[in-house]
């Protein structure tokens, strides 16, 4: 198979990313209902769907406002306008997420921790929409730097790159089993899983990112590690009482 993969049926162009992404959201979904219904939720319907819409929102704004922000010195004019609305990355969707979930609940009054009935889902849908940036290659702003190792792969533009979507790939299983065994074998409180998977999701990002080709830093980051690091202070407390406990 070639990379890019872009498969044809009955003439036209398929965009096998926008397949898969919209697949994820679907999977995702039907996911999350699936553990609802499984789990003694205490959050009320109602307030669920006004969280969830909170969300939505919160994820909308801030996968645009982040991308953006990825290269911010992109050229603004009418022929790339299209281009520049479909930016977007899942980093600032997940802490736009957060962000829209906090100001939802702050409205409804809604005061439970309301995060870890979406960890497996996000990651499944995260999973799912690696594989299209995957078979996309350069043509979706995901690849990796030049490199001589092993790992790297011809991409599309016949240049050797870190294939770090395969990476990502290989986490997000790893991150899975290993908060289904948290999840399984600990006495969490409610809240505490989403904010591992945040932890950690976050964190691996933080690093991927000294192996892609960042056009924008500040003070030697790019705006994706900063994102990062405004996480890790979003959840300080959480992290300081973990490392004090393990101490």
């Amino acid at each position: 198979m070639q990379i890019p993969f872009e498969p044809t049926l009955f003439g036209y162009n398929i965009n096998i990313h926008l397949v898969l992404e919209y697949l994820a959201f679907f999977l995702a979904f039907r996911y999350y209902v699936f553990l609802r219904k499984r789990s003694n939720d205490v959050i009320s319907g109602s307030n669920r769907l006004s969280i969830i819409l909170g969300a939505a929102i919160g994820a909308l704004l801030g996968s645009r406002i982040i991308g953006l922000l990825e290269n911010p010195f992109v050229e603004w004019s009418q022929a790339n306008l299209i281009n520049l609305l479909n930016t977007k990355t899942i980093m600032g969707g997940l802490f736009g997420g957060l962000l829209g979930v906090e100001l939802a609940k702050k409205q409804i009054g809604e005061k439970q921790s309301s995060g870890d009935l979406f960890v497996f889902p996000i990651i499944l849908g995260i999973f799912i929409g690696r594989i299209g940036c995957f078979l996309l290659g350069v043509k979706e702003f995901t690849y990796g730097s030049e490199t001589t190792s092993i790992f790297g792969m011809n991409l599309g533009d016949d240049v050797l790159r870190h294939p770090t979507s395969l990476y990502e790939l290989v986490f997000l299983v790893i991150l899975f089993i290993s908060l289904k065994h948290i999840q399984k074998n600990s006495t969490l409180k409610n809240g505490a899983l989403f904010k591992w998977f945040m932890i950690l999701y976050f964190g691996f990002r933080f690093f991927i990112e000294f192996i892609k080709p960042n056009v924008f830093y500040i003070l030697g980051l790019s705006s994706i590690q900063i994102l990062c690091v405004i996480c890790w202070l979003y959840y300080y407390k959480f992290i300081f009482q973990k490392l004090n406990n393990a101490s």
